[in-house]
Protein backbone atom coordinates (compact mmCIF):
# COMPACT_ATOMS: atom_id res chain seq x y z
CA UNK A 1 0.00 0.00 0.00
CA UNK A 2 1.20 3.41 -0.69
CA UNK A 3 2.43 5.89 2.23
CA UNK A 4 -0.06 8.52 3.51
CA UNK A 5 0.55 11.74 1.57
CA UNK A 6 2.36 14.51 3.39
CA UNK A 7 1.43 17.65 3.56
CA UNK A 8 2.04 19.97 0.10
CA UNK A 9 5.16 21.53 0.19
CA UNK A 10 5.48 25.03 -1.45
CA UNK A 11 8.33 26.62 -2.90
CA UNK A 12 10.26 26.71 -6.41
CA UNK A 13 12.70 24.82 -8.01
CA UNK A 14 14.68 23.64 -10.91
CA UNK A 15 14.37 21.07 -13.72
CA UNK A 16 17.45 19.45 -12.51
CA UNK A 17 16.30 19.63 -8.72
CA UNK A 18 13.00 18.78 -8.47
CA UNK A 19 11.68 15.29 -6.39
CA UNK A 20 8.34 13.76 -6.10
CA UNK A 21 5.93 15.72 -4.37
CA UNK A 22 1.78 15.62 -4.12
CA UNK A 23 1.63 18.14 -6.88
CA UNK A 24 3.85 19.83 -8.92
CA UNK A 25 3.25 22.88 -11.29
CA UNK A 26 5.59 23.21 -14.42
CA UNK A 27 5.77 26.77 -15.54
CA UNK A 28 7.47 28.76 -18.37
CA UNK A 29 7.81 29.24 -21.87
CA UNK A 30 11.10 26.82 -22.15
CA UNK A 31 9.83 23.69 -23.50
CA UNK A 32 13.53 21.92 -23.19
CA UNK A 33 13.51 22.29 -19.21
CA UNK A 34 9.79 21.69 -18.99
CA UNK A 35 10.48 18.31 -20.80
CA UNK A 36 13.32 17.24 -18.79
CA UNK A 37 11.28 18.56 -15.50
CA UNK A 38 8.28 15.87 -16.54
CA UNK A 39 11.20 13.05 -18.05
CA UNK A 40 13.19 13.88 -14.23
CA UNK A 41 9.82 13.60 -12.03
CA UNK A 42 8.94 10.10 -14.27
CA UNK A 43 11.72 8.51 -13.89
CA UNK A 44 12.11 8.94 -10.22
CA UNK A 45 8.50 7.44 -9.82
CA UNK A 46 9.19 4.52 -12.23
CA UNK A 47 12.24 3.81 -9.57
CA UNK A 48 9.96 3.64 -6.83
CA UNK A 49 7.50 1.14 -8.96
CA UNK A 50 4.73 3.81 -9.57
CA UNK A 51 3.05 3.86 -12.84
CA UNK A 52 3.00 7.00 -15.05
CA UNK A 53 0.43 8.26 -16.70
CA UNK A 54 0.61 10.95 -19.37
CA UNK A 55 -2.51 13.32 -20.50
CA UNK A 56 -2.66 15.56 -23.42
CA UNK A 57 -4.07 18.68 -22.21
CA UNK A 58 -5.38 19.72 -25.59
CA UNK A 59 -7.21 16.58 -26.31
CA UNK A 60 -8.38 16.44 -22.85
CA UNK A 61 -11.66 14.63 -22.30
CA UNK A 62 -14.13 15.42 -18.69
CA UNK A 63 -13.58 13.19 -16.34
CA UNK A 64 -10.47 11.88 -17.66
CA UNK A 65 -8.23 13.18 -14.66
CA UNK A 66 -10.94 11.35 -11.90
CA UNK A 67 -10.39 8.05 -14.32
CA UNK A 68 -6.46 8.04 -13.77
CA UNK A 69 -6.44 9.38 -10.47
CA UNK A 70 -8.63 6.63 -9.31
CA UNK A 71 -6.82 4.10 -6.58
CA UNK A 72 -5.76 1.25 -8.69
CA UNK A 73 -6.71 -2.55 -7.48
CA UNK A 74 -3.54 -3.07 -5.47
CA UNK A 75 -3.21 0.87 -4.21
CA UNK A 76 -0.07 1.46 -5.73
CA UNK A 77 0.90 5.38 -5.96
CA UNK A 78 1.03 6.82 -9.32
CA UNK A 79 2.09 9.97 -11.51
CA UNK A 80 -0.54 11.29 -13.73
CA UNK A 81 1.26 14.22 -16.25
CA UNK A 82 -0.64 16.54 -17.56
CA UNK A 83 0.73 18.17 -20.44
CA UNK A 84 0.53 21.54 -21.86
CA UNK A 85 -1.98 22.79 -19.54
CA UNK A 86 -1.99 25.67 -21.58
CA UNK A 87 -3.35 24.64 -24.50
CA UNK A 88 -6.03 22.81 -22.65
CA UNK A 89 -9.80 22.27 -22.92
CA UNK A 90 -12.12 23.82 -20.66
CA UNK A 91 -13.00 20.11 -18.89
CA UNK A 92 -9.43 19.78 -18.25
CA UNK A 93 -9.41 23.47 -16.61
CA UNK A 94 -12.21 22.43 -14.48
CA UNK A 95 -10.95 18.87 -13.23
CA UNK A 96 -7.70 19.89 -12.22
CA UNK A 97 -9.26 22.63 -10.03
CA UNK A 98 -11.61 19.96 -8.67
CA UNK A 99 -8.39 17.91 -8.33
CA UNK A 100 -6.41 20.12 -6.28
CA UNK A 101 -9.35 21.18 -4.18
CA UNK A 102 -9.45 17.12 -3.00
CA UNK A 103 -6.54 15.83 -4.12
CA UNK A 104 -6.26 11.46 -3.52
CA UNK A 105 -3.59 10.46 -1.11
CA UNK A 106 -1.93 7.95 -3.33
CA UNK A 107 -1.26 10.02 -6.41
CA UNK A 108 1.06 12.36 -7.48
CA UNK A 109 -0.18 14.81 -9.80
CA UNK A 110 2.18 17.01 -12.71
CA UNK A 111 0.75 19.94 -14.39
CA UNK A 112 3.23 21.88 -16.90
CA UNK A 113 1.68 24.96 -18.20
CA UNK A 114 3.80 26.78 -20.62
CA UNK A 115 2.46 30.34 -19.98
CA UNK A 116 -0.23 32.73 -21.53
CA UNK A 117 -3.76 33.48 -19.86
CA UNK A 118 -5.33 30.09 -20.99
CA UNK A 119 -5.47 28.11 -18.28
CA UNK A 120 -4.54 30.34 -15.58
CA UNK A 121 -7.85 29.48 -13.30
CA UNK A 122 -6.22 25.90 -12.76
CA UNK A 123 -2.49 27.08 -12.17
CA UNK A 124 -3.87 29.57 -9.51
CA UNK A 125 -5.56 26.80 -7.89
CA UNK A 126 -2.45 24.75 -7.65
CA UNK A 127 -0.45 27.24 -6.23
CA UNK A 128 -2.78 28.06 -3.47
CA UNK A 129 -3.16 24.41 -2.88
CA UNK A 130 0.93 24.60 -2.10
CA UNK A 131 1.86 22.91 -5.70
CA UNK A 132 6.38 22.71 -5.72
CA UNK A 133 6.85 24.92 -8.90
CA UNK A 134 9.48 24.11 -11.36
CA UNK A 135 10.56 27.43 -13.14
CA UNK A 136 11.08 27.34 -16.35
CA UNK A 137 11.18 30.64 -17.67
CA UNK A 138 12.73 31.52 -21.18
CA UNK A 139 16.47 31.63 -21.72
CA UNK A 140 17.85 34.80 -23.38
CA UNK A 141 20.50 36.66 -21.56
CA UNK A 142 23.71 35.42 -22.53
CA UNK A 143 24.96 35.06 -19.13
CA UNK A 144 22.07 32.52 -18.51
CA UNK A 145 23.01 30.73 -21.88
CA UNK A 146 26.32 30.63 -20.55
CA UNK A 147 25.51 28.92 -17.21
CA UNK A 148 23.52 26.39 -19.04
CA UNK A 149 26.26 25.68 -21.36
CA UNK A 150 28.43 25.44 -18.37
CA UNK A 151 26.29 22.89 -16.45
CA UNK A 152 25.55 20.90 -19.06
CA UNK A 153 28.94 19.92 -19.06
CA UNK A 154 29.71 19.91 -16.04
CA UNK A 155 26.31 17.22 -15.49
CA UNK A 156 28.70 15.26 -18.34
CA UNK A 157 31.63 15.33 -16.29
CA UNK A 158 33.55 17.79 -18.35
CA UNK A 159 35.10 21.13 -18.01
CA UNK A 160 34.93 23.91 -20.17
CA UNK A 161 37.01 26.71 -20.76
CA UNK A 162 35.32 30.45 -20.65
CA UNK A 163 36.27 30.87 -24.24
CA UNK A 164 35.04 27.57 -25.28
CA UNK A 165 31.60 28.56 -23.48
CA UNK A 166 31.54 31.64 -24.83
CA UNK A 167 32.10 30.50 -28.69
CA UNK A 168 29.18 27.68 -28.37
CA UNK A 169 27.03 30.13 -27.26
CA UNK A 170 27.57 32.87 -30.52
CA UNK A 171 27.56 29.74 -32.75
CA UNK A 172 24.35 27.79 -30.97
CA UNK A 173 22.91 29.96 -28.55
CA UNK A 174 19.86 31.38 -30.68
CA UNK A 175 17.81 27.99 -29.51
CA UNK A 176 18.15 26.31 -26.47
CA UNK A 177 17.77 23.21 -27.89
CA UNK A 178 20.61 23.75 -30.64
CA UNK A 179 22.82 24.88 -27.66
CA UNK A 180 21.85 21.62 -25.42
CA UNK A 181 22.55 19.07 -28.64
CA UNK A 182 26.06 21.21 -29.51
CA UNK A 183 26.93 20.38 -25.96
CA UNK A 184 26.48 16.73 -26.59
CA UNK A 185 28.03 16.28 -29.72
CA UNK A 186 31.22 17.89 -28.09
CA UNK A 187 30.63 15.08 -24.73
CA UNK A 188 30.05 12.22 -27.68
CA UNK A 189 33.04 13.30 -29.83
CA UNK A 190 35.51 14.80 -27.68
CA UNK A 191 37.97 13.84 -24.40
CA UNK A 192 39.32 16.06 -21.67
CA UNK A 193 38.24 19.72 -21.28
CA UNK A 194 36.60 21.51 -24.15
CA UNK A 195 38.59 24.33 -25.83
CA UNK A 196 37.53 27.06 -28.07
CA UNK A 197 39.24 25.20 -30.60
CA UNK A 198 37.35 22.52 -30.50
CA UNK A 199 34.24 23.99 -30.41
CA UNK A 200 35.82 25.68 -33.57
CA UNK A 201 36.11 22.25 -35.20
CA UNK A 202 32.78 21.29 -34.98
CA UNK A 203 30.92 24.86 -35.56
CA UNK A 204 33.49 26.92 -37.21
CA UNK A 205 31.87 27.83 -40.34
CA UNK A 206 28.73 29.40 -38.09
CA UNK A 207 31.41 30.90 -35.50
CA UNK A 208 33.60 32.57 -38.07
CA UNK A 209 30.65 33.93 -40.24
CA UNK A 210 28.45 34.89 -37.13
CA UNK A 211 27.54 38.48 -36.86
CA UNK A 212 29.07 38.19 -33.07
CA UNK A 213 32.51 37.88 -34.75
CA UNK A 214 31.78 40.84 -37.48
CA UNK A 215 30.49 43.21 -34.70
CA UNK A 216 33.81 42.17 -32.54
CA UNK A 217 35.95 42.90 -35.40
CA UNK A 218 34.56 46.15 -36.53
CA UNK A 219 34.38 47.20 -32.94
CA UNK A 220 38.04 46.64 -32.53
CA UNK A 221 38.77 49.06 -35.38
CA UNK A 222 39.82 46.04 -37.96
CA UNK A 223 37.68 47.08 -40.80
CA UNK A 224 39.59 44.38 -42.86
CA UNK A 225 38.44 41.64 -40.91
CA UNK A 226 35.34 42.66 -40.22
CA UNK A 227 34.44 43.41 -44.12
CA UNK A 228 35.88 39.71 -44.63
CA UNK A 229 33.65 38.35 -42.22
CA UNK A 230 30.60 40.05 -42.91
CA UNK A 231 31.08 38.82 -47.12
CA UNK A 232 31.57 35.61 -46.05
CA UNK A 233 28.44 35.78 -43.87
CA UNK A 234 26.58 37.02 -46.28
CA UNK A 235 27.92 34.59 -48.85
CA UNK A 236 26.70 31.37 -46.56
CA UNK A 237 23.52 32.27 -45.98
CA UNK A 238 23.12 35.19 -43.25
CA UNK A 239 20.86 37.58 -43.57
CA UNK A 240 21.81 41.37 -43.57
CA UNK A 241 19.07 41.68 -40.50
CA UNK A 242 20.26 40.31 -37.70
CA UNK A 243 23.94 41.40 -38.44
CA UNK A 244 22.74 44.95 -37.96
CA UNK A 245 21.28 43.71 -35.00
CA UNK A 246 24.59 41.60 -33.78
CA UNK A 247 26.46 45.28 -34.38
CA UNK A 248 23.81 46.79 -32.34
CA UNK A 249 23.95 44.32 -29.22
CA UNK A 250 27.43 45.03 -29.14
CA UNK A 251 27.45 48.72 -28.90
CA UNK A 252 24.90 48.55 -26.67
CA UNK A 253 27.18 46.45 -24.47
CA UNK A 254 29.74 48.86 -24.45
CA UNK A 255 27.02 51.57 -23.72
CA UNK A 256 25.64 49.68 -20.28
CA UNK A 257 29.57 48.87 -19.47
CA UNK A 258 30.94 51.99 -19.61
CA UNK A 259 27.74 53.63 -17.88
CA UNK A 260 27.75 51.00 -15.10
CA UNK A 261 31.06 51.77 -14.64
CA UNK A 262 30.67 55.40 -13.60
CA UNK A 263 27.23 54.69 -11.62
CA UNK A 264 29.40 52.17 -9.80
CA UNK A 265 27.41 49.40 -11.07
CA UNK A 266 27.97 45.68 -10.92
CA UNK A 267 27.40 44.61 -15.05
CA UNK A 268 27.09 40.82 -14.06
CA UNK A 269 24.76 41.39 -11.10
CA UNK A 270 22.84 44.57 -12.00
CA UNK A 271 22.73 44.27 -15.83
CA UNK A 272 22.47 40.22 -16.07
CA UNK A 273 25.75 40.64 -18.80
CA UNK A 274 27.90 37.73 -18.50
CA UNK A 275 30.95 38.22 -17.02
CA UNK A 276 33.03 37.39 -20.01
CA UNK A 277 31.27 40.03 -22.05
CA UNK A 278 31.98 42.61 -19.39
CA UNK A 279 35.52 41.48 -19.37
CA UNK A 280 35.89 42.18 -23.24
CA UNK A 281 33.56 45.27 -22.97
CA UNK A 282 36.41 46.93 -20.49
CA UNK A 283 38.90 45.92 -23.37
CA UNK A 284 37.19 47.57 -26.32
CA UNK A 285 36.53 50.57 -24.62
CA UNK A 286 39.81 52.05 -24.17
CA UNK A 287 39.66 51.97 -27.79
CA UNK A 288 36.12 54.53 -27.46
CA UNK A 289 34.78 57.89 -26.54
CA UNK A 290 31.24 59.00 -25.52
CA UNK A 291 31.03 61.35 -29.02
CA UNK A 292 32.75 58.26 -31.27
CA UNK A 293 30.12 55.51 -29.38
CA UNK A 294 27.89 57.70 -30.16
CA UNK A 295 28.77 57.95 -33.55
CA UNK A 296 28.53 54.29 -34.11
CA UNK A 297 25.22 53.80 -32.72
CA UNK A 298 23.85 56.71 -34.95
CA UNK A 299 25.00 54.76 -38.26
CA UNK A 300 23.91 51.37 -36.86
CA UNK A 301 20.26 52.75 -35.90
CA UNK A 302 20.77 54.27 -39.80
CA UNK A 303 21.76 50.68 -40.91
CA UNK A 304 18.95 48.41 -39.42
CA UNK A 305 16.68 51.33 -41.03
CA UNK A 306 17.73 50.92 -44.52
CA UNK A 307 17.99 46.72 -43.88
CA UNK A 308 14.38 46.47 -42.99
CA UNK A 309 13.28 48.49 -46.21
CA UNK A 310 14.14 52.30 -45.79
CA UNK A 311 17.15 51.45 -48.25
CA UNK A 312 17.44 49.95 -51.79
CA UNK A 313 20.54 47.78 -50.73
CA UNK A 314 20.46 45.80 -47.62
CA UNK A 315 23.70 44.57 -48.15
CA UNK A 316 25.82 48.18 -48.78
CA UNK A 317 24.23 49.62 -46.13
CA UNK A 318 25.62 46.65 -43.42
CA UNK A 319 28.68 46.88 -45.12
CA UNK A 320 28.75 50.98 -45.12
CA UNK A 321 27.82 50.48 -41.16
CA UNK A 322 30.77 47.79 -40.53
CA UNK A 323 33.15 50.36 -41.81
CA UNK A 324 31.96 53.30 -39.96
CA UNK A 325 31.88 51.70 -36.61
CA UNK A 326 35.41 50.47 -37.30
CA UNK A 327 36.52 54.00 -38.55
CA UNK A 328 35.29 55.19 -34.77
CA UNK A 329 37.08 53.21 -33.20
CA UNK A 330 40.06 55.02 -32.09
CA UNK A 331 42.86 51.64 -32.72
Amino acid sequence: MAAARSAPTRGTTTWDAVTLAPLVLISGPESLLAERAVDRLALLAREQDREVTRLDAAGYEAGRLQVVASPSLFGDAGLVVVADLHTGTPAVFEDVVAYVAAPPDDVMLVLHHGGGPRGRPAVEAARAAGAVEVSCEAVKRDADKSAFVSAELRRAGRRAEPAAVRALVEACGSDLRELAAACQQLVADTTGAVTAEMVGRYHGGRVEATGFRVADAAVEGRAGDAVALLRHALATGSDPVPLVAALAAKLRTLAKVGAARGRGLDPVRDLGIASWQVDRARRDLRLWTPETLAHAVQAVAQADAEVKGAGRDPVFAVERAVLRVAGSAQG
